[in-house]
């Protein structure tokens, strides 16, 4: 969403406590919605973002969506000079019984996300498609 709402003008990555886990396909779903594109997307690690390149003292802001992410983040800090910001957003696994129950969930879990990066960083910047 970063991406989609604010362009190319800050360079964003997107990592996960764990990265053996494959996108869940009911984000993928509410994100197509928007016109944000997961399909493609994989879940990377802070690790392996080092691995492949990623110098993590580059970046400026880590954004720390639970508390397990906000403790890995705030860890690096002891190594690198950056802002962490912890962000309690709902976790729709395991909410809703029914497809649309769920679905349901993880629009109210992107629309949270949405609205923080609003309140964060402005109206978005970037014409959306």
């Amino acid at each position: 969403m970063m991406k989609k709402f604010y362009g190319q003008d800050c360079y964003v990555q997107s990592a996960g406590v764990r990265n053996d886990l494959d996108i869940d396909g009911f984000a993928i779903a509410v994100c197509k919605e928007i016109g944000v594109e997961l399909s493609r997307h994989r879940v990377r690690s802070f690790e392996e973002m080092q691995q492949w390149g990623d110098d993590l003292s580059g970046f400026d802001l880590v954004v720390a969506l639970s508390p397990a992410s906000q403790r890995q983040a705030l860890e690096l800090t002891r190594y690198f000079h950056l802002t962490v910001e912890y962000w309690p957003i709902m976790d729709p696994t395991g909410i809703g019984e029914t497809r649309e129950a769920k679905l349901n969930a993880y629009r109210q879990t992107r629309d949270q996300i949405r609205a923080k990066m609003i309140e964060r960083f402005g109206p978005p910047t970037k014409v959306q498609d």
